[in-house]
């Protein structure tokens, strides 16, 4: 069995960190309801969602992946590199403390979950505004011992690595290249999202199924045309505030 942690949108998601995007209204109702719905479209996979409730002076803390890196033999807590978003971690703690062991990242280490891609038993980082190299360092040390090879990845151009590159197969990678190079993932096939379309390589891949963004119709069209025919999750108020559709779930093994 999977499970998925989620949050419920903060009525201060208005006043969101932002760092590459200019700030427009976010409509709350709206963008829960959309909530809802990502989080139905988990459940209907089979997916047990455990759906914390809102944090009313946290206004990023629907994203809930900055705040952990799930694995099979354990979890590490981050060190948001937002001050604002710090807070964040305590209560999402709480909630993997039956499930896993738990690392935690330290000063002067910052690491944002959105940064984090593990392919097979590596795990690459992106060096971000977000995460540093002090905290892959840590993450190496607390990964290492259980056979997984740490690297970092430079991002340039987005918040966190997962805006330009998602896996959507076991072999298989989502990937912008204005924002990432491919040089950095060996023995992987690559489909490139449309050039006009620069956050479309945000997917969640839950098993073999593909959850994605309505939003992108060109590089939808790309991933069809390869036999990956995703399910179609509109998260684009929660995008307003630079969020997608990874950055709204924990989802690990039971």
């Amino acid at each position: 069995m999977l499970i998925a942690i989620t949050r419920q949108v903060s009525s201060a998601i208005n006043q969101c960190e932002l760092t590459h995007f200019e700030r427009t209204p976010i409509d709350l109702v709206r963008a829960r309801s959309q909530h809802h719905a990502y989080e139905q479209a988990l459940r209907d996979l089979g997916v047990m969602v455990i759906s914390m409730p809102e944090e009313p002076n946290l206004p990023d803390s629907v994203f809930v992946e900055d705040a952990a890196v799930v694995l099979d033999e354990c979890a590490v807590v981050t060190r948001p590199g937002a001050n604002s978003r710090q807070p964040e971690v305590e209560s999402i703690a709480r909630v993997l403390a039956p499930h896993r062991q738990l690392f935690t990242i330290q000063a002067p280490g910052t690491l944002d979950g959105g940064d984090v891609l593990t392919v097979g038993r590596t795990i690459f980082i992106g060096l971000s505004g977000r995460s540093n190299q002090a905290a892959i360092d840590q993450m190496d040390s607390f990964l290492r011992p259980f056979g997984y090879i740490i690297q970092s990845v430079p991002v340039t151009g987005c918040l966190h690595l997962k805006s330009a590159v998602t896996q959507v197969k076991i072999d298989t990678l989502l990937i912008n290249p204005a924002w990432v190079e491919k040089d950095n993932f060996r023995n992987v096939k690559f489909i490139d999202v449309d050039p006009s379309e620069h956050y479309a390589a945000n997917a969640v891949l839950v098993s073999e199924s593909v959850l994605y963004q309505p939003v992108y119709p060109r590089t939808l069209e790309r991933l069809e045309a390869l036999g990956i025919h995703p399910i179609l999750v509109d998260q684009s108020e929660l995008g307003k505030a630079e969020g997608a559709l990874t950055c709204c779930s924990l989802i690990f093994k039971a």
